[in-house]
């Protein structure tokens, strides 16, 4: 019986290992990939002028606490036309 050592090209314990190694290596490769929706989006947008309305409503309270804030008759008149006329 001749014995060639461990070197032999039908033998190698590790292969399954080293197999199970390169599969990982390729299923990792893979990304993940996020995408965000147009509704998530205009949720978004909408979030951001809800943001600016309440500094915009603030500074209207300060004005109007101080005494400082200035009714336009004008302006109020025109934007009142403009909604009952549907502009």
């Amino acid at each position: 019986m001749k014995i060639h050592g461990p070197n032999q090209t039908n033998f190698n314990p590790y292969k399954k290992q080293i197999q199970k190694q390169q599969e990982n290596q390729n299923t990792n490769s893979l990304k993940d990939k996020v995408e965000i929706s147009n509704k998530a989006k205009q949720m978004q947008e909408m979030n951001k002028a809800q943001a600016a309305r309440k500094e915009h409503i603030e500074e209207i309270k300060n004005k109007v606490d101080a005494g400082e804030y200035q009714v336009d008759a004008n302006k109020t008149a025109e934007k009142m036309i403009d909604f009952w006329t549907n502009r």
